[in-house]
C-alpha cells in the first residue's frame, strides 16, 4: 500500500472492478506513463504482480520495481481484491482473476509486457499467457504454485475452518487482520529469518488487510477456491520464462523448480534458487532479487 517517491497511483476499469497501478508519475524526466510508441520502444512496459495471502498488495515488489524505472515503463498493481483496487464482496474464482489479469494487460500495455510474479498470481499468469502469448514478451515468476500441483490436493489445515459461514470473517478480523496476525504470518510463513520483518512490511501488509471487503479475496485463497494444477499448463507454455525461487519457501516447495524446468524446457531458459530466502526474495532480500531479475532479463530478451 506504501507509494515508492516519485511513482502515481492510477486505475483502469476491468470487467469486475476497477484495479488501482502504481507508476512513475508523468511529471518526472521519465515519465513512465505515455501513449508514445516511441517511449515505448525504448522503455518497455514491466509489469511486477503480487502474490495472494492477507494484507497482499502492490507493496511486495515496491522495494524492487523503482530499480528497472530508467530501462523499463513500470507498473505495479493492486490485483483485483487487494490493496485499493475494488473488492467483490464474495467469494473468487479462478476465472475472475485470468479475465482481469488480462484486461488489465490489454489496457496499461500497448506492447508485449515483461511480466514479473510471485506465487499463486505467477501460475495464473502462466495460464494468461497460454491463452494470450501476444500479451506477454517474457515471464520471471517467484515460487510459481497452482497450490494443487502435480495432481497433489490442496493442503491448508484451517482451510474447513474458514469454509463455516460466519466462522470464516470472525477468524479473518482476530487472527489475520490485526498486526500480530500479520506479524506472525510473515515471520513464520513468508520469511526465512523473522529478523527482515521490519515494522514498515506488517504496516503496509495491514493497511491493505484492513481496507472494506478485503475479507473476501482473502478468504477464497485461504479456503483453496483459487488453487489447480500448474503443471497441467506449463507444456504449452511458449513465452520466454525464468524461475526464481527461496530455498525455504514455504507454500510451494523449491524442489518444483526443476520438475516444472523439466516439462518445458523449450520456453523455461533459467531456474534461480536463493539459500536462506523465504516465500518473497522480492522483500527480504530485494538486492540480491533485482540482481538476479537483472541476469534473467539478459538471458530472455537476447
Amino acid at each position: 500500500m506504501l507509494q515508492p517517491p516519485g511513482f502515481r497511483q492510477d486505475s483502469v476499469p476491468t470487467s469486475l472492478g476497477s484495479i488501482v497501478y502504481y507508476s512513475v508519475d508523468r511529471s518526472t524526466a521519465l515519465g513512465a506513463q505515455s501513449s508514445n510508441p516511441q517511449l515505448f520502444a525504448a522503455h518497455p512496459p514491466m509489469v511486477f504482480l503480487h502474490g495472494f495471502g492477507g494484507g497482499s498488495s502492490a507493496y511486495e515488489w515496491s522495494k524492487v520495481y523503482p530499480a528497472f524505472v530508467p530501462e523499463y515503463q513500470v507498473i505495479a498493481p493492486d490485483l483485483l481484491g487487494w490493496g485499493r483496487s475494488n473488492h467483490l464482496t464474495r467469494s473468487y474464482q479462478i476465472e475472475d482473476y485470468l479475465t482481469t489479469i488480462r484486461e488489465f494487460l490489454e489496457q496499461v500495455s500497448p506492447a508485449p509486457a515483461i511480466v514479473v510474479a510471485s506465487s499463486l498470481t505467477a501460475a495464473l499468469v502462466v495460464r494468461v499467457a497460454v491463452s494470450h502469448p501476444g500479451l506477454v514478451r517474457a515471464l520471471i515468476l517467484s515460487a510459481p504454485t497452482g497450490l494443487a500441483d502435480f495432481g497433489q490436493p490442496y493442503q491448508n489445515p484451517i482451510a474447513r475452518v474458514v469454509s463455516i459461514p460466519g466462522v470464516d470473517r470472525l477468524l479473518y478480523s482476530t487472527a489475520i487482520a490485526n498486526p500480530v496476525g500479520i506479524r506472525s504470518f510473515l515471520e513464520q510463513r513468508q520469511f526465512a529469518q523473522s529478523n527482515r520483518v521490519a515494522p514498515e512490511i506488517v504496516d503496509a501488509y495491514l493497511a491493505s488487510a484492513l481496507q472494506p471487503n478485503a475479507e473476501f479475496s482473502a478468504l477464497s485463497f485461504v479456503r483453496g477456491d483459487l488453487c489447480f494444477d500448474l503443471a497441467q499448463y506449463l507444456p504449452n507454455l511458449t513465452v520466454p520464462t525464468a524461475l526464481l525461487w527461496g530455498q525455504q519457501a514455504q507454500l510451494s516447495s523449491s524442489t518444483l523448480a526443476q520438475r516444472f524446468a523439466e516439462l518445458n524446457p523449450r520456453a523455461i531458459k533459467a531456474v534461480e534458487i536463493l539459500e536462506g530466502v523465504g516465500l518473497t526474495p522480492q522483500l527480504e532480500l530485494p538486492a540480491v532479487t533485482i540482481g538476479v531479475i537483472r541476469q534473467f532479463l539478459a538471458e530472455l530478451l537476447s
